[in-house]
């Protein structure tokens, strides 16, 4: 089975669009998408310095646009549009990459992700100028008494990337406190982000997500995706837009996804742009995959290739239930109780 991957942020470079515009239709849709986000995406993706794109109201879109466009350019939309009740792929996104992965099995249109993703960007900034928060990576030791460290400080593991790799948020003296005393064996790298995302503080950005929410018209998955939360594969489409609003104040359990890819023997695996950090991690947690980053136009005829090896044969397809119908209710709550 072959996984597609969708990267959060952080993973944006400056102009990392600019090798894209070339393609066929590729400058249309990046202005429609502009459209849909209210921000120049062309301009933000080609000529604009990285201070900002660093800014998460910005950065957000951007990156869940440049997914986007890598997606349609390999037939991806179409592909998982065209093949209903079973599916040769699942995908996967970390954090913001998550609206990218939903778009892609079906459950959000491409605008809807991108009228979802500027909000979240937008409350996300606000939520983190309120009180000053922060974010720092642990590399090293064991994941558990990390966890533990980390819970008798105060801080949150907010991001659990794999082994050796989680990320802390809370104040910024608390982490101040855990660079002077880290656990044994493991360096603390303090995050160039604006707050800490995946929070309680994040608990404002969450609920102006879930006052909208209700109202976001959702579409029945063609492919699974396994979602951070707990790593569990969705196909139903309001459960996967709760899951996105609940996510915004809680942790990314990526380790969770990993393990689930391996379950479902995942044997290939396609990160689409910004690509880079999914794809390494990848490479260390899962022995013997074929891993590709799509980092540039250059990469997209391998892509195909690996996409039409898996999806073209449809290998160890995997069932797709039909919608049972049921509409889950979108709210902050409800989706604090998945």
């Amino acid at each position: 089975m072959l996984a597609i991957l969708a990267p959060g942020q952080g993973a944006q470079t400056p102009g990392m669009l600019d090798p894209w515009l070339g393609l066929p239709g590729a400058a249309a849709r990046l202005r429609w998408f502009s459209a849909a986000a209210g921000l120049d995406l062309v301009e933000l993706g080609t000529t604009a310095p990285a201070e900002k794109i660093k800014d998460t109201a910005v950065a957000q879109p951007l990156i869940v646009a440049a997914g986007l466009l890598a997606a349609e350019q390999l037939g991806l939309v179409a592909t998982a549009s065209a093949n209903p009740g079973s599916a040769a792929f699942v995908v996967a996104g970390h954090s913001v990459g998550e609206i990218t992965a939903a778009a892609l099995a079906g459950s959000l249109t491409p605008e809807a992700a991108l009228v979802l993703v500027a909000l979240r960007g937008r409350a996300m900034a606000e939520a983190s100028a309120a009180t000053p928060t922060g974010m720092s990576a642990l590399l090293g030791g064991d994941p558990e008494a990390v966890a533990a460290h980390l819970e008798d400080l105060g801080l949150t593991p907010a991001n659990r990337n794999g082994a050796g790799q989680i990320v802390a948020a809370g104040d910024l003296a608390t982490l101040a406190k855990l660079t002077d005393s880290p656990p044994a064996g493991v360096r603390v790298r303090p995050l160039a982000v604006a707050g800490a995302f995946h929070t309680h503080y994040m608990a404002p950005a969450r609920d102006a997500l879930a006052e909208v929410a209700p109202g976001v018209m959702t579409g029945s998955p063609r492919v699974g995706q396994v979602t951070n939360a707990e790593g569990a594969v969705v196909t139903d489409g309001r459960r996967v837009l709760a899951g996105l609003v609940s996510q915004v104040a809680n942790p990314v359990r990526w380790d969770l996804c990993l393990a689930t890819l391996r379950e479902l023997g995942v044997t290939a695996v396609i990160e689409l742009p910004p690509a880079g950090t999914l794809a390494g991690i990848a490479r260390r947690e899962l022995q013997g995959v074929k891993i590709l980053a799509v980092k540039s136009p250059d990469n997209l005829a391998a892509a195909r290739e690996l996409i039409d090896e898996y999806v073209g044969a449809g290998q160890q397809a995997v069932a797709i239930p039909a919608p049972a119908g049921e509409q889950v209710p979108v709210t902050a709550a409800a989706g604090e109780a998945r």
